[in-house]
C-alpha cells in the first residue's frame, strides 16, 4: 500500500516538480494533496491524515514550524524542504530530522523516504519531532536538548550537560558531565556549527569544547585546557588566540 503524503510548499512550480519527482523516482509514495500556506497545510493534514508530509520551512510570511505548533498531535513523518541552508535548519539538525535543500537531489530524497517508510512501518512515535517542537516553542531556553543518534537509539541530551566532543574519522564521541560517553555516526564538523551559539569552541581539529566546563588554561605543551572532568585538551597554535579570547568572555 502506498504511503499517503502531502506537499506543503508555497511555490507552485516547486510543489509540482517535487510531485513529479516522487511519481517518477520514488515508488510507493502517493501525493494526496498540495498546500501552499500554513492554513491550507493544517486543513489538508486534518482532512487527509497523511503518513508523510513534505514541509517547506518558509511559507510566505510564516513557517512550516507554525503548521506543527498548531496541531494537537503529530502522527506522521516529516521531511523538511528549504532553499536556504541556514534558515530554520539549526532546529531541524538539533533534532536529527531529515531535510532537503532545493533543488531537490533525487538520491537524497530517496534516502529520506526510505528512512520515513521504516519508521512508519514500525509505527514509532517520532521523538525527534517532539524534540523539535520543544526547541521551537522554547527559543529562550538556555539549554535545549540535542538529538544524538547512535546505531542502537537516539539520545536527547541537554547542551549544558556536554563537556566536550572528540572526533574519530567520521564519528564523534560526546563526553557528558555524568561521566558517560555517546558515540555518534557523524563528523565533528556537523556539530561545531550547531553548538557554537552555546559557547562551544574548537581548540584543536579533533576537539570541540564546552567553554563553560573549562577549569583553567595550562601552559604545558604549548597550551592545554583543563576541563571539569579532569581531561586535558590540546590547543593548536593557530587556535590559541581564539581560545584565549573565548576564555576571556567566559566565567571560569
Amino acid at each position: 500500500m502506498d504511503i499517503r503524503s502531502i506537499i506543503i510548499e508555497d511555490e507552485a512550480n516547486n510543489a509540482e516538480n517535487l510531485q513529479n519527482i516522487l511519481g517518477r523516482w520514488c515508488e510507493g509514495v502517493e501525493v494526496v494533496a498540495l498546500a501552499s500556506t500554513v492554513a491550507e497545510g493544517i486543513a489538508a493534514i486534518r482532512s487527509f491524515k497523511p503518513e508523510l508530509v513534505f514541509l517547506d520551512i518558509q511559507l510566505h510570511e510564516e513557517t512550516g514550524f507554525d503548521v506543527l505548533k498548531t496541531l494537537d498531535t503529530i502522527d506522521f513523518e516529516v521531511i523538511f524542504i528549504t532553499a536556504f541552508d541556514q534558515y530554520g535548519i539549526q532546529a531541524v539538525k538539533f533534532s536529527a530530522l531529515d531535510y532537503l535543500l532545493k533543488p531537490i537531489d533525487i538520491a537524497e530524497l530517496q534516502v529520506a523516504i526510505a528512512k520515513a517508510k521504516t519508521k512508519i512501518a514500525a509505527k514509532q512515535r517520532n521523538s525527534n519531532l517532539d524534540n523539535l517542537l520543544h526547541f521551537i516553542k522554547n527559543t529562550s531556553a538556555t539549554a535545549p536538548k540535542i538529538a544524538l543518534p547512535t546505531l542502537q537509539e537516539t539520545h536527547y541530551v541537554k547542551v549544558d550537560e556536554i563537556v566536550r566532543c572528540e572526533a574519530s574519522n567520521n564519528y564523534t564521541t560526546f563526553y557528558l558531565k555524568n561521566g558517560s560517553a555517546i558515540l555518534v555516526c557523524k563528523t565533528l564538523k556537523e556539530f561545531a556549527g550547531l553548538l557554537e551559539p552555546y559557547n562551544f569552541h574548537r581548540p584543536h581539529q579533533s576537539h570541540l569544547i564546552n567553554m563553560n566546563k573549562v577549569k583553567s588554561l595550562l601552559k604545558e605543551d604549548g597550551g592545554q585546557l583543563l576541563l571539569e572532568d579532569g581531561s586535558k585538551i590540546p590547543i593548536s597554535k593557530q587556535n590559541l588566540q581564539h581560545i584565549k579570547k573565548a576564555l576571556n568572555s567566559t566565567k571560569i
